[in-house]
């Protein structure tokens, strides 16, 4: 842990998974079914309106400025393996799985 007046380094790169659809009922619903079990790479397999879906809605690394703010702001501010939706963007609704920050 840092003295005082050390700052703390913030992550500055992140890593998620995403489930993207079109409406907030649906996000909920799918959300419900990832909190009751369902493996949320296979979820977003089969349901996610984004490319990354045939990945299991992996995003890969990026970094600050790279994603649109209400999604990036889910992911820096959220600890590693939090899950969090519907967060509502241009795109639709996502399901977001931070799966790692450094």
């Amino acid at each position: 842990m840092p003295g005082p007046g050390v700052p703390v380094r913030m992550a500055s790169t992140a890593r998620a998974s995403h489930i993207l659809v079109k409406s907030e009922d649906e996000a909920n619903r799918l959300l419900k079914r990832i909190r009751d079990g369902e493996d949320f790479a296979e979820v977003a397999k089969r349901f996610s309106k984004c490319p990354s879906g045939k990945k299991g809605g992996d995003l890969g690394y990026f970094g600050k400025g790279q994603m649109v703010p209400e999604f990036e702001d889910v992911c820096f501010t959220n600890e590693k393996g939090a899950l969090v939706g519907p967060v509502k963007t241009q795109f639709g609704y996502h399901i977001i799985k931070v799966t790692d920050r450094k």
